[in-house]
């Protein structure tokens, strides 16, 4: 794993597009700064198609590990020298370590949503029956995570049954293709779609009248912070997060890889949530 190994300052970056408004050098660069390490994070923007020249990029210029968003981690996954267990069963890369000209491939939204869940309910999902809606790439993450966790139970909702089928695979024999009343039984709901991420978007991804206090329901938009999902689940006395747990863990894990280090948690959730309600104020 790469070290601070004297005064040239080390970069990282994140790759995707749009990127402009990515959370992730707020995040990394407060994450450098508290573990005292002499390293740069910035945002690239790389159009879709131009994922291989992107890390020949990284290569040349010695970077020292990427981030990868949409529309890159399909790309990235197929183009990279080595992959990790998760990242080959997901075919999809959110984190590349960088060794010389070795690239190697990993994805860490699985694990950092089961750390965001332990941070934010203290839930483990292990003997736990859970709903996911969605069949996305971030849902697909969660799929398998909780399915690697323990979850006796994983029933994936989403519109397209085929994608649907392909997410609960990812659980092995406790996944499964669901309807929405699978959420009445449920401990854990999962929301993996972008149902109530627009400023004017009141919809909601889980009829709220199926949901009843006891149960937990994470929304892994966190931008806003509180969807009206979760708004109102709140209202009715049920736990509910929003994603930002997920983003911050995601990002503390691929912090992990490329330094060696626990990453400094605190001071990166301070910083994304500074961001966040600096752009708010804008």
């Amino acid at each position: 794993m790469a070290e601070n190994r004297g005064p040239i300052t080390q970069l990282a970056a994140v790759i995707g597009s749009p990127v402009a408004h990515s959370l992730s050098p707020a995040i990394m660069n407060a994450a450098f700064a508290a573990a005292d390490l002499d390293w740069t994070f910035i945002a690239h923007e790389v159009a879709e198609g131009n994922a291989v020249k992107a890390l020949d990029w990284a290569r040349r210029d010695g970077l020292i590990g990427l981030s990868v968003t949409m529309p890159h981690k399909g790309a990235v996954a197929a183009a990279v020298d080595e992959l990790s267990d998760v990242a080959d069963r997901l075919v999809a890369v959110n984190c590349v370590v960088i060794e010389g000209d070795h690239l190697i491939g990993h994805n860490t939204d699985g694990g950092g949503f089961i750390d965001g869940l332990a941070h934010d309910s203290g839930l483990d999902p292990a003997g736990r029956r859970a709903v996911v809606v969605g069949a996305g790439g971030a849902a697909r993450a969660v799929v398998h995570a909780l399915g690697t966790a323990g979850a006796v139970d994983i029933a994936v909702i989403n519109r397209t049954p085929a994608r649907a089928e392909a997410a609960a695979a990812l659980a092995g024999e406790v996944g499964r293709v669901a309807t929405a009343e699978a959420v009445e039984g449920a401990d854990l709901v999962v929301n993996a779609t972008p149902v109530g991420m627009g400023p004017d978007d009141q919809a909601v991804p889980v009829d709220p009248d199926l949901m009843n206090p006891g149960q937990v329901a994470v929304d892994l938009i966190y931008h806003p912070l509180a969807t009206p999902w979760v708004a109102t689940l709140r209202e009715r006395g049920i736990e509910a997060h929003g994603g930002l747990s997920m983003l911050i863990f995601q990002a503390a894990r691929a912090f992990t890889h490329w330094t060696g280090r626990e990453a400094p948690v605190a001071a990166m959730e301070q910083a994304a949530r500074a961001e966040l309600a600096a752009r708010a104020a804008d």
